[in-house]
């Protein structure tokens, strides 16, 4: 009997925990709804009242007018493709080539003792200060955009990796040892999985900077691109171009996000 009462405790406990976890989840959402539904409500209200000047600051109405203007020019999902596709690429070769020098310089030591320096000066290098050379080593366009976006990203996966590796439980590295264990079943058995987590964290982190890598790359030398949009808006005098381009690149920005943070849970779980 008492066992059965204690189930029911539980159980209840347990489903009271749920609701409340729901109800924080709701208005968590809501609130993130809100204050976005608020802000474009007080810019458009600023904007009609000319308390700010729509030809500075734009408005949603006139952001949704220009991408809508875009759209039926033909030239927009053009300039939302090649962004995107250097984005991705940029992202994806950054990512891989940050991580295969992160596990070689893990598996030597003394190698990475001597390249260490010169990945914390490169890091801090500006990246931009290289756009004339990229220009001269690959020409202009899309190639160019690609290295932009790889030499932002590549320096910080390569370190974040990196110090993933060796923060690894030494104690557990050395058992695996005394147990004969190759230096490839420990880092594939141990090493590997603990870094998990902060791959994950390496991905969402290169989202944003290889949209960065890829606006500056745009902005250097391109024909086609949210960020020679934005260039081109600028040089104009035509700012409705420039916000209208920004808010595109905030919702692909933030649909690549979306579609990495579910690797996050499962690393978690």
């Amino acid at each position: 009997m008492l066992k059965k009462k204690k189930n029911v405790n539980y159980s209840k406990a347990r489903a009271q925990y749920l609701k409340k976890q729901k109800i924080n989840k709701f208005w968590i959402i809501f609130w993130q709804i809100a204050i976005f539904l608020i802000f474009i409500g007080v810019w458009q209200l600023f904007a009609d009242l000319e308390i700010i000047d729509p030809f500075f600051f734009s408005s949603p109405s006139r952001i949704v007018s220009t991408i809508i203007d875009l759209a039926s020019q033909n030239n927009l999902w053009i300039h939302i493709w090649t962004s995107l596709y250097e984005t991705i690429i940029g992202f994806i070769l950054a990512t891989a080539i940050g991580f295969v020098i992160a596990v070689v310089l893990w598996w030597s030591e003394k190698l990475r003792k001597i390249l260490e320096p010169y990945l914390i000066i490169l890091n801090s290098l500006p990246k931009i200060a290289l756009g004339p050379m990229i220009i001269f080593w690959v020409g202009s366009g899309t190639g160019a955009t690609i290295v932009m976006c790889v030499l932002i990203c590549v320096i910080i996966t390569t370190i974040s990796m990196l110090n993933a590796f060796i923060s690894c439980d030494n104690d557990k590295i050395l058992l695996m040892k005394s147990m004969h264990a190759k230096k490839y079943q420990i880092f594939f058995k141990l090493v590997l999985p603990n870094a998990l987590p902060e791959f994950v964290s390496v991905l969402k982190i290169n989202v944003g900077m290889s949209w960065v890598g890829t606006i500056m790359g745009e902005y250097l030398s391109s024909k086609a691109g949210l960020g020679y949009l934005i260039n081109y808006g600028s040089q104009i005098l035509k700012l409705d171009i420039v916000m209208a381009s920004i808010v595109l690149l905030c919702i692909l920005a933030a649909g690549m996000y979306f579609l990495v943070s579910p690797f996050e849970k499962r690393v978690k779980k």
